[in-house]
């Protein structure tokens, strides 16, 4: 049985963290949300990824975002099907829409992420449906276990 909440801090930590997530998607700040998904990764215990390849996979950083973001009860879909692909995830707020696209950089080149949402055109189901789409190409490291680069762009 897990400890009453008022002898924790976690739900003051999610409070701020959801928060601070919120605030940064509806200022339209990308910069803000590489930050918050750096410190989400940077506080997952180095055991969970030793004697076990979960961190080669593209899906497992995308369901670490993917399980965050919908637990702050934020609209989410992964897997996000256009005629050309698919968006590996796509966040609906507000007026705004997010396409995210990841990769592993050590199977991947680098820059490949937001290559590919802007190749594959994923923006075109969204234009005239939100007043602002941002594009966010990240790449995470197996090595690092951490994102090593985040290219985003607004149209």
């Amino acid at each position: 049985m897990p400890p009453p909440p008022y002898l924790t801090q976690a739900e003051a930590e999610k409070e701020r963290l959801t928060e601070r997530l919120e605030e940064c998607l509806r200022r339209g700040d990308p910069k803000a949300f590489e930050k918050i998904l750096k410190t989400l990764f940077a506080s997952i215990p180095y055991e969970w990824y030793r004697s076990n390849e979960i961190s080669r996979y593209e899906g497992y950083y995308a369901s670490v975002v993917y399980s965050f973001l919908t637990g702050a009860g934020l609209e989410v879909i992964a897997e996000d099907y256009t005629n050309r692909g698919r968006i590996d995830l796509t966040i609906l707020f507000e007026d705004k829409c997010y396409i995210l696209e990841f990769k592993v950089v050590e199977l991947e080149p680098e820059g490949k992420a937001l290559n590919q949402i802007e190749q594959k055109g994923y923006t075109r189901k969204y234009i005239g449906k939100f007043a602002k789409i941002y594009l966010m190409g990240i790449e995470f490291s197996k090595e690092q276990k951490n994102l090593v680069g985040f290219e985003w762009r607004e149209i």
